[in-house]
């Protein structure tokens, strides 16, 4: 049976939320982000984008690059409820469902041309998501994720389109290779070194000549490139959570200790995150007393993989939490409702500093291990305790 596969995106989301609530944004540059001198691009509506102006670009420069644009701080719980509205709109009647980041799905509709034609279905999904949320979206068709993500792109800004069945290299051929999923910056300069510019080079290559070159990541580049992909839908719902406890060797009360095991926690988890490609979008705090009382509290956050945010969110349910004033026999930190994600840092408060130390440290740990480098709030006296990793 062949495969239909749907990857639909919010057109610019966080800027089409915004003129929902503000319509004097309409038409005008819009730049989501931290308006400081400091701050970061979050967003920005295609009007921006004509100027050369691109997410995770320091404000700064932006507004230097499109001085009349509008700066709006941005309020990611409210992009949150939205995702989440649309979101339920496509499971109320998609049979199976990924949601890959905060605006972006993959539906798997496979056998349901035999009862309702899947691009006649995929259109009245899409006009459906329009009418009840006013937000643009776009949609890719094809028989797998890679050809239908890359045919989104193609399809905006809001709009639709499909690749039939045995035409996938055909419409992959003229376009450049930076579409490809996973040819990021070190990998396109390879290949455009080499003379390649268009997939159609890359489908004339051999593969082994990929894989010399840039190893099993060429393998891969190249089978996408001739529109082969057999990774399948992963359901919303099976997505797994992961968690870290502490059990200490001598109960404690001690503030210090109990505040810095908490940040080592989530630094290590937020770690396994970003390494993952995954957000998260709800912590849970565990605490257990030396009495063998275990009390646990969870919150739900927006989604995000940010360290120092998550770290806000766990030491204030702490602070809810702790109100026995007991000694503390276990402590524990839960990310939950997991879902693949690009957001790898908080571009609504993190400077650009501190995004490009969280990418340091993160390319250390890639290649030498967690426990190579850590911040100096995380470090506990050998004695203080013995963690436990525990993914669930």
């Amino acid at each position: 049976m062949e495969r239909h596969i749907v990857h639909c995106d919010l057109d610019t989301f966080f800027v089409s939320v915004e003129r929902l609530i503000n319509s004097d944004l309409m038409g005008k540059p819009v730049l989501i982000g931290g308006n400081g001198d400091r701050g970061v691009v979050a967003s920005c509506s295609y009007e921006a984008r004509k100027y050369g102006v691109h997410s995770a670009m320091p404000m700064k420069l932006a507004l230097r690059m499109c001085p009349e644009a509008v700066v709006v701080r941005g309020d990611h719980d409210l992009y949150s409820k939205y995702s989440g509205t649309v979101t339920e709109i496509i499971e109320e009647i998609t049979p199976i469902v990924e949601k890959a980041s905060i605006d972006e799905h993959y539906l798997d509709i496979t056998g349901m041309d035999k009862f309702f034609g899947c691009w006649k279905w995929t259109q009245e999904l899409r006009g459906k998501i329009i009418k009840e949320t006013g937000l643009p979206i776009s949609f890719g068709l094809s028989v797998n994720k890679t050809v239908s993500k890359i045919a989104t792109g193609e399809a905006k800004p809001c709009g639709e389109k499909q690749v039939v069945g045995g035409m996938e290299k055909m419409f992959l051929a003229p376009l450049s290779i930076r579409k490809i999923p996973m040819v990021g910056e070190k990998s396109y300069l390879t290949l455009r070194n080499m003379g390649i510019s268009q997939i159609e080079t890359l489908q004339q290559m051999e593969v082994f000549t990929m894989r010399r070159v840039l190893g099993e990541n060429g393998v891969s580049i190249w089978n996408k490139a001739n529109g082969v992909d057999h990774s399948a839908v992963v359901p919303f719902r099976e997505q797994k959570s992961m968690s870290k406890e502490n059990t200490f060797l001598a109960d404690t009360i001690n503030m210090d200790i109990l505040r810095k095991t908490l940040v080592a926690m989530v630094d290590e988890l937020a770690y396994d995150l970003r390494h993952q490609q995954k957000l998260t979008g709800c912590i849970t705090l565990k605490i257990r007393y030396s009495n063998f009382d275990t009390h646990t509290q969870q919150l739900a956050i927006p989604y995000t993989n940010s360290d120092r945010m998550i770290t806000e969110k766990i030491l204030e349910l702490f602070k809810k939490l702790y109100t026995r004033r007991m000694l503390i026999r276990l402590i524990g930190v839960k990310f939950s409702k997991l879902i693949h994600g690009s957001y790898q840092v908080d571009l609504f408060n993190d400077t650009l500093e501190e995004i490009r130390l969280m990418q340091a440290i993160d390319k250390i740990r890639n290649r030498y291990g967690v426990e190579l480098i850590k911040k100096g709030i995380c470090l506990l006296d050998k004695k203080g305790g013995a963690d436990d990793a525990q993914p669930a």
